[in-house]
């Protein structure tokens, strides 16, 4: 099935125009019925845009997702008649030829198409009278004056004036929809690119709305975007899915200039660079794309270059501009703006502390009066200045640039801007801001004194918008959406009146009935927590005004009552038709029903088998009033009105579920396939009927036209066989539930349903079964028992239905957005009479879906609403009644409304619904008795317990052997292991619940561990003296710091010194001039070698290996006089290099000048202005960070040192207070023995204070937990302090006990035994005291005086040690007391020392930047100029090598002149006579002929001359060269220095900078405050014996300093003294140093003239002996002679190698020959068999021959197919001949064989 609006090929243009035809007649008819009147309320802000140049409407996600069922042929027939409906209005259906040859023609300027033929027209039925006008419109955004708006709103483009409010629409031309809405930059033009198969774009002219241009051909199916150049002329538009095509269109000519793919994505924008009209930009999904217009050698081509995002992470790009320069500013999805530069991230803007510009992405970016203006969709504008991000660049790696905006504006809470557009307004900068959120705004962006607060013009739903409800008596309607809002308009007046905002978004919507609300004043709404309020709407005007009250509304809305019956979304909503019941439905499965009258009192609900759809109630005609509940997954429910329970029966309900309703169920099961098999039987039917008459007629025509139409007949035949052979459909059911959209009832038990998916496509009228209680519904399939269907609608179900007041007329919304309209009899439900349809698309093709319809109370308007956002109104009344200003009626206020209290509202999505609260109120009633039983059987417990406690005492009071054991007390032991085992079994279970809450806390305990404990190495301890209050405390040491435990490399080295690279040079260069002359290579001789490894030889290779030996032993003669040489040279310059220069200076004297220089003569304090910082004296950061860890390295082994000695004091009093409880309790013993007027008082033992063992604060036993759990306790019950005091003591009770018990414990074995032993002495004593007491003796009373005075002196011994343990303890602790106190002094020095210290490392950091780039800045200029000096140096000694090459031609030069006269000494006059006869022959002939020896001159002396001629020509050309080459290195020496000096002057530059920067650091140092503590014989400066006030100008020198200057004063005298006498011992040395020069080079002169003269009187002149010595053989000729040798071996086994081959061709063609002999032998054979047999034709021939009289027919071809038959044999033979005669020469080529015609082939049949 098609599309009203998009027939297929089967209809044709012939239905169409006859289609059209009755339009225009049923239009003229219906004229006086139906009048246009148009309003619409346009809902869409999530995808509007009104900025210039930009989409306006940009399609869903699921617009490129749905795939165009449609065959390739619909389609081009569809664009075929949409393109052709369009005219020009001066033709009149001219062919398509003509019609292309004038569009070929320049259009006129004053050209416009006809609108009423380009405009599409809605789909009526045809030869049916329905007016096209039987709805009629009432109602993305760009700006065309400062008063007009347009924007998009489905297939409409609305133009709004904000003034007056009026409104003027264009409709669709495609009947799809409208993709994207541009503007002309003049204003005069705007444009409108639809949506379709291959849509078109229209230009309209502005203020007349004249169609201009209309370009085709753009793209496939939408257009993503459109935009003008700056100029106007062109124009640039970018399509949606699948293509993307980019196109730049002349849209004047309607032509495009250039085409291609913009990407493989989706694209979001294209607009012209306004600056270079030959650059685009475009930008999309994950991309953003640079194009230009190129003229290349093809002509004018689109090259795109896309950006290289790099290192930052690929974005969606919305928003961007062009720079001026050509750069483009863009946003990103986090917020922050880039910078394209040449296709790639020049640099990243975020604002400060690397916070993003905008939370969120950046949808545009605009250039507005020199500032940069970004709209956020966070809902903040910023202004952004130019020249920042123009001159922006990254400044380190992370590509990040900070920046801060200008100004900065947030429109208003929860905002999100999508794009912005200035109004036209002069004197005033006002913007229009589009809110994805649902608003216009209007904004001030002058940021002045009087600039205005943002300004909402309009507010609008955003998203799709779930329902619609009208007023029952008035023309209000009320809406709502997931945008949690619910809004009320007056559609009659095209005024908004009201809107109210929740929490969750709304997703059902119902207006109250008038005999439920007689004012009409309600609402109720259902929304997607499950939620449903009742809203009350009335007129504010009516209630009484109170003062300071500025504004009243035209209407208002109050929340009446507030309940929850559902868990998930409420789907449905519907009032019994009395007004009785509300009932409500949800995807949670249940339809609950409320009691109206009550309050909206809970009556109950039901369970259903799927997620609820739609609830309606039967109407009046019903005999009972019944509920027809559609599921979403195929099941149909019929509730009856269910029973209304009294309060007191009702109370005690435990749950709403009504279980004993009689629900009918109707399960569909899918009919679709049957009863397309059932039409496609029919249609077979109809087609055997037809041609059985078409038989029957062929049968009564005439017998001559029958045998003409044999061949037709007999293919029909076949057709229609196989039409009968083909399958009928099959029957298929799908296996997921097709769902329910909509329905309605018919009559009682029956009704209608439209389902979507497979089974859409038709109207199934179903009927319910017979309510059967025992059987389950849901396994039941039920079949509808008849269908409507429905054209159009396979692919585009109808998602909602209602009907007229008078039922006459059924109106659709489909899942396009079309409207339908179906014309029925009145009441017909049954839909017998329904025929023909209205079809009009008004919402978006592509995810426009209808959700809901509604006709007004009076049957005059109808409402749509879809999930577009969309509103459309229309009216089907009169114009002359729409002209009385219909205009709808507010209720007015209840009485006492604003007095009312307003319910609380239930804004927790997780509140409990109805059922729910009524079910946990039920359970925690139960829970509540629970726990009453429960306390009851625990007093009874307790009171037994009670009673078996006392039977256990009284027990106890027993005597011994008459108590009854523990055991007795128990009835049975398994009972006593059972609760064992409970109670173990519950405290598993209980660790298990705690597990995390212990995990929990335990990871807490870490924590607190970690950042407190972990840092400590050392707690502090407190050691107490034992008599006095003396005591010393340990360090609280933490963990060595970062600045102790590794060194920072410094970032900036320091520049060597000139001393120390003129060393580091002078060792490079003795390296580099080093002897490059090695060994004589030998890979000669080890190839020499291998090959005597190879098998014999032959003569010829021995004589070349000899020839290459020979050679080789010259060579290496050669060689080695070379190297001799060369060695010799070496030595002779390494002398000459170590001669020193004679301004030369020993490295180490300018080494001590450089020190004496820093050092001495500049006595300048560091305050000093002009104090210049030695280099080893700069500090960096990384340098102070080392000291710094150097002094807290040292600080802190100082005090571990101190703690160790703390810690061994403490072990030391823990041994002295164990010695004295030994001797204590020896004491005891021995008092015990001793009157007690003898006894002395025992000393006292001391303590171990908590402070001395702080490291078992943190260890812990059960009992102390126990005990901090009593004390937490008591604290909350707020008990009084005495028991806190208590549960404290118990605490430190616990501690003792954990000291003095396991690993707490600090005795010593030796103790105990000590004490063990002192124990044992103790019991033996009083054994005696156990027998009688008798009568003691002398003896025994002398022995026990004697024991007396021994015990006494043991007393006092025993008493007299404690004390010296206890005094000796305490004096070691004083004394370490002393110490510590002396190390604290150090400590708080190093204290003080450290905050200098870090105070500067943190001031040398915020140097250090800067001062690592000056340093650097130097370093480089040093290099350079060494790089430059060097290259100085090298041209230096190339210069010097080519003088020296100059003196040796010179030389040469003489020497030849000198050769030349030793030759011609003996002929003078002959060559005066050549010469006098060159210069007659130079006076008679202007060219000297040097091949011809003059008259009267020697031919060996004239050969001679023209050599030495050769020579010095030679020579010349050669000093020419040099020279030049001379001239061209002193040009470079020249350009150099001037170099060197521009250097050296940028190098002092940044020298100074240096210093300077150096000596500001310094002087920042300077200013910090340092705290150095002395005491008053460390003062020397004082003024009359006082201490100055003033001590600006003193200075603090340490006693090591002040004596190493006295000493260096002393120093200094003693090294002048020695100084001056090695001056004078120099002098001497000099002085004999340049009389010994003299002398030998007297002496060398001597030897060189000697050596001269040996030369002349041995060789007759003076020679070369370098060159002699390396004379050797002549290598060029001995190689080439060794080449020929090998050449001619090679060549010789070449040849033996090709006479192996000819033979073996002459064999092979030997054979060949005998082979084509072979075949030559057959062929004769043929040809003699081929002989018989003719002889035996002509026979036979003859002998039939005089069987029949004369030549039949048959004969005749037989005899001439045998004549063709010979024929080609003969050729063939002949072929066969010439193959052989080729086959015998050489080199023969074979044609293929010679085929004969294929006409006078003889079949086999014939012969």
């Amino acid at each position: 099935m098609k599309e009203p609006d998009d027939q297929d090929t089967e209809r044709g243009k012939s239905d169409r125009s006859k289609s059209d035809g009755k339009q225009s007649q049923g239009s003229s008819k219906s004229a006086s019925r139906f009048t246009e009147k148009e309003d619409t309320f346009l809902e869409d802000t999530t995808d509007e845009t009104f900025t210039e140049g930009e989409e306006s409407y940009l399609e869903g996600d699921d617009s490129h997702e749905k795939p165009l069922e449609r065959t390739s042929s619909s389609s081009q027939d569809d664009y075929v008649e949409s393109t052709g409906e369009s005219r020009y209005v001066e033709t009149s259906a001219p062919a398509a030829e003509e019609a292309e040859e004038e569009v070929k023609k320049k259009i006129p300027e004053i050209f416009f198409y006809d609108y009423t033929e380009l405009v599409s027209v809605p789909f009526v039925t045809p030869d049916l009278d329905i007016p096209l006008d039987l709805l009629t419109l009432r109602a993305n955004l760009q700006l065309l004056d400062s008063n007009t708006v347009m924007y998009i709103a489905g297939n409409q483009l609305i133009l709004l004036n904000l003034k007056t409010k009026e409104q003027s629409y264009l409709r669709s031309s495609s009947n799809r929809g409208i993709g994207v809405i541009g503007v002309h930059p003049d204003k005069m033009y705007f444009t409108v690119a639809e949506k379709g198969i291959f849509p078109k774009i229209i230009i309209y002219e502005y203020p007349s709305l004249k169609p201009y241009r209309i370009l085709q051909d753009g793209t496939e199916l939408s257009y993503a975007y459109v935009d003008f150049n700056s100029s106007g002329n062109l124009l640039a538009s970018v399509g949606g899915s699948p293509d993307y095509t980019l196109t730049i269109w002349n849209w004047k000519e309607e032509q495009p200039i250039l085409r291609t793919k913009a990407f493989s994505q989706e694209v979001f924008k294209v607009t012209f660079n306004p600056d270079n009209e030959e650059q685009l930009t475009t930008c999309g999904s994950g991309h953003i794309k640079f194009w230009e217009m190129a003229l290349t050698f093809t002509g004018l081509k689109l090259q795109g270059s896309p950006g290289r995002f790099g290192k930052t992470a690929t974005t969606d790009i919305e928003g961007y501009m062009e720079l001026p320069d050509g750069k483009v500013l863009s946003g990103s999805e986090w917020g922050n703006m880039l910078v394209w530069e040449g296709g790639l991230i020049k640099v990243e803007l975020c604002r400060a502390e690397k916070k993003s510009c905008h939370q969120g992405p950046i949808n545009q970016i605009m250039l507005d009066e020199g500032e940069v203006i970004t709209a956020g969709s966070d809902g903040w504008i910023r202004i952004w200045d130019f020249e920042t991000i123009d001159t922006a660049d990254t400044t380190d790696e992370t590509g990040l640039l900070e920046i801060e905006p200008i100004n900065e504006l947030q429109v208003d809470k929860n905002v999100h801007l999508f794009s912005m557009i200035k109004m036209n307004e002069t004197g005033n900068n006002f913007w229009l801001a589009q809110d994805a959120s649902g608003a216009i705004w209007k904004l001030d962006l002058s940021f002045s004194n009087i600039t205005q607060d943002p300004e909402c013009l309009f507010s609008f739903h955003s998203g799709a918008i779930e329902a619609v409800a009208v007023s029952p008596h008035t023309y209000l309607m009320a809406t709502t959406a997931l945008d949690c809002s619910v809004r009320v308009y007056d559609f009659a007046s095209k005024t908004p009146l009201a809107q109210m905002k929740f929490k969750q978004g709304g997703t059902a919507l119902t207006w109250v009935p008038q005999l439920v609300s007689y004012t009409g004043a309600q609402i109720i709404a259902g929304f997607e927590d499950g939620v449903v309020r009742v809203l009350e709407l009335y007129d504010p005007k009516g209630l009484t005004i109170f003062a300071g009250r500025k504004k009243i509304s035209e209407a208002d809305i109050h929340l009446k009552h507030v309940f929850k019956p559902h868990t998930a979304p409420v789907t449905a909503l519907a009032f019994e038709r009395d007004g009785e019941i509300l009932a409500t439905g949800s995807k949670d499965k249940t339809v609950f029903f409320f009691d109206v009258e009550k309050d909206y009192k809970p009556v109950g609900y039901i369970t259903t088998p799927g997620p609820v759809c739609q609830l309606i109630w039967s109407s009046v005609s019903h005999p009972d009033s019944t509920l027809l509940i559609m599921c979403e997954n195929g099941y149909v429910l019929e509730a009856p009105f269910p029973t209304i329970k009294e309060e007191e029966e009702d109370h005690d309900v435990v749950s709403y579920e009504i279980k004993d309703m009689c629900i009918k169920c109707f399960h569909f099961s899918s009919v679709k396939s049957k009863i397309l098999r059932l039409i496609e039987i029919e249609k077979r039917k109809k087609q055997k009927e037809l041609k059985e008459k078409e038989k029957e007629l062929r049968k009564k025509q005439p017998e001559a036209q029958m045998e003409a139409d044999e061949g037709k007949e007999f293919q029909m035949e076949e057709e229609g066989e196989e039409e009968e052979d083909e399958p009928l459909p099959e029957i298929f059911i799908p296996s997921t539930p097709c769902h329910i959209l909509c329905g309605f009832y018919s009559e009682p038990g029956k009704f209608w349903v439209s389902l979507g998916g497979y089974d859409s496509g038709f109207l199934y009228h179903c009927q319910f079964p017979p309510y059967n209680k025992s059987c389950d519904f849901t396994e039941n399939k039920d079949e509808p028992f008849d269908f409507r269907h429905l054209e159009g609608t396979e692919d585009n179900p109808i998602q909602t239905i209602t009907f007229s007041i008078n039922q006459d007329m059924m109106f659709c919304g489909m899942q396009n957005g079309a409207i339908r309209i179906y014309i029925l009899s009145q009441n017909d439900l049954s839909l017998n009479h329904m025929v023909g349809y209205w079809n009009c698309n008004m919402h978006d093709n592509n995810y426009g879906c209808i959700k809901g319809i509604s006709t007004s109370f009076d049957d005059r308007f109808l409402v749509t609403v879809g999930a577009d956002s969309n509103i459309f109104v229309f009216s089907i009344i009169s114009e002359f009644e729409l002209k009385k200003g219909i205009k709808a009626k507010v209720p007015s206020p209840r009485f006492g409304i604003e007095t009312e209290p307003i319910p609380e509202d239930i804004e927790d999505p997780k509140a409990y619904s109805i059922e729910n609260a009524r079910r946990k109120r039920e359970h925690d009633k139960l829970m509540k008795d629970v726990e009453e039983k429960k306390a009851g059987k625990r007093e009874q417990l307790k009171a037994l317990r009670n009673e078996f406690c006392q039977l256990l005492e009284m027990n106890e009071e027993l005597p011994k052997h008459m108590q009854f054991k523990r055991t007795d007390f128990d009835i049975d032991s398994k009972i006593r292991a059972e609760i064992h085992r409970k109670t173990a079994y519950k405290i598993q279970q209980v660790e298990k619940e705690l597990a995390w809450e212990k995990e929990k806390h335990q990871l807490g305990l870490m924590k607190l561990q970690h950042r407190f404990r972990d840092s400590l190495e050392s707690d502090t301890i407190v050691v107490h003296a034992i008599q006095s209050d003396h005591k010393i405390s340990s360090y609280r040491l933490v963990k060595p710091s970062k600045y102790s435990k590794s060194k920072r490399p410094s970032q900036s080295e320091r520049r060597a010194s000139k001393l120390e690279r003129f060393e580091k040079e002078g060792a490079g260069r003795k390296d580099s001039q080093g002897d490059t002359g090695g060994s004589v290579s030998m890979a000669e001789e080890s190839i020499i070698e291998k090959g005597k490894k190879f098998r014999p030889k032959t003569l010829s290779e021995i004589m070349v290996d000899n020839q290459i030996e020979k050679a080789r032993k010259l060579k290496v003669k050669a060689e080695r006089a070379q190297l001799r040489i060369q060695q010799r040279k070496k030595e002779w310059e390494e002398l000459y290099k170590s001669k020193p220069d004679d301004d030369y200076e020993d490295p180490k004297d300018v080494q001590a000048v450089k020190e004496a220089q820093l050092c001495m003569g500049d006595f300048n304090l560091k305050t000093a202005p002009d104090y210049k910082i030695p280099e080893h004296m700069r500090i960096n950061a990384a340098k102070k960070e080392e000291e710094l860890g150097h002094l807290d390295t040292l600080a802190y082994s100082k005090k571990r040192h101190m703690n160790k000695c703390i810690l061994s004091l403490r072990d030391l009093k823990v041994a002295v207070i164990e010695e004295i409880q030994c001797l204590v309790q020896e004491l005891k013993n021995i008092q015990s023995t001793l009157p007690v007027s003898k006894h002395v008082p025992i000393p006292q033992i001391p303590q171990i204070h908590p402070e001395e063992i702080s490291e078992k604060r943190f260890q812990y036993d059960e009992e102390t937990l126990l005990a901090f759990r009593r004390q937490q306790m008591k604290s909350e019950d707020e008990k009084d302090p005495q028991v806190e005091q208590v549960a404290s003591s118990g605490l430190r009770g616990g501690f003792l006990r954990l000291s003095s018990g396991k690993d707490g414990d600090l005795t010593t074995r030796d103790s105990l035994s000590r004490s063990s032993k002192a124990s044992t002495f103790s019991l033996d004593t009083p054994k005696f005291t156990e027998f009688e007491k008798a009568e003691p003796t002398d003896v025994e009373l002398e022995i026990m005086k004697r024991d007396e005075i021994k015990h006494l002196y043991i007393q006092q011994y025993l008493t007299r040690r404690i004390k010296e343990v206890i005094v000796t303890f305490d004096a070691e602790l004083r004394l370490l007391r002393h110490q510590k106190l002396k190390l604290d002094t150090q400590m708080k020095l190093s204290d003080l020392h450290h905050v200098t210290l870090f105070q500067e490392m943190l001031l040398l950091k915020n140097f250090e930047k800067q001062e690592n780039i000056l340093q650097e800045r130097v370093n480089l200029l040093d290099k350079e100029e060494q790089d430059m000096q060097w290259r100085i140096n090298e041209t230096l000694k190339e210069m010097e090598e080519k003088k020296n090459e100059i003196t040796k031609l010179q030389d040469q030069e003489k020497a030849l002149y000198t050769d030349g006269d030793e030759e011609s000494d003996d002929s003078s006059e002959e060559e005066s006579s050549l010469e006098s006869g060159e210069d007659e022959s130079g006076s008679e002939e202007e060219v000297f002929d040097d091949s011809v020896c003059p008259a009267n001159c020697d031919v060996g002396l004239f050969e001679l001359a023209l050599q030495l001629r050769e020579k010095r020509l030679d020579i010349e050309e050669a000093l020419v060269e040099e020279k030049k080459i001379i001239d061209n290195l002193k040009k470079e020496y020249d350009a150099l220095s001037k170099k060197v000096k521009a250097v050296a002057t940028n190098l002092n530059a940044a020298e100074e900078a240096l210093e300077a920067y150096q000596r500001e650091k310094q002087q920042r140092l300077n200013e910090l405050l340092v705290v150095i503590p002395l005491k008053l014989h460390q003062m020397e400066h004082v003024v009359f014996g006082e201490i100055p006030t003033d001590l600006s100008g003193t200075l603090v020198f340490s006693n090591h300093s002040l004596g190493w200057l006295q000493e260096r004063i002393v120093q200094l005298h003693e090294e002048i003294t020695r100084q001056e006498k090695l001056n004078k011992e120099y002098r001497e040395r000099r002085k004999k140093l340049i009389q010994e020069k003299r002398e030998m080079a007297k002496t060398i002169n001597k030897m060189e003239e000697t050596v001269r003269q040996l030369m002349i009187s041995k060789f007759g002149h003076v020679i070369d002996l370098e060159a002699l010595q390396t004379l050797s053989v002549n290598t060029t000729l001995e190689e080439l002679k060794i080449k020929k040798l090998r050449k001619e071996l090679l060549n010789a086994k070449e040849m033996k190698m090709w006479e192996e081959k000819i033979a073996q061709v002459r064999w092979e063609l030997m054979m060949k020959t005998k082979e084509n002999t072979r075949k030559l032998h057959q062929t004769n054979d043929l040809c003699v068999e081929k002989m018989k047999l003719d002889s035996q034709l002509n026979t036979l021939q003859n002998q039939q021959g005089n069987a029949f009289q004369g030549p039949r027919k048959a004969d005749i071809v037989a005899r001439e197919k045998v004549t063709d038959l010979i024929q080609v044999q003969a050729q063939r033979i002949l072929a066969l001949k010439e193959e052989i005669a080729l086959l015998r020469k050489k080199g023969g080529f074979i044609l293929p064989p010679v085929q004969p015609p294929l006409q006078n082939q003889m079949k086999p049949e014939s012969l």
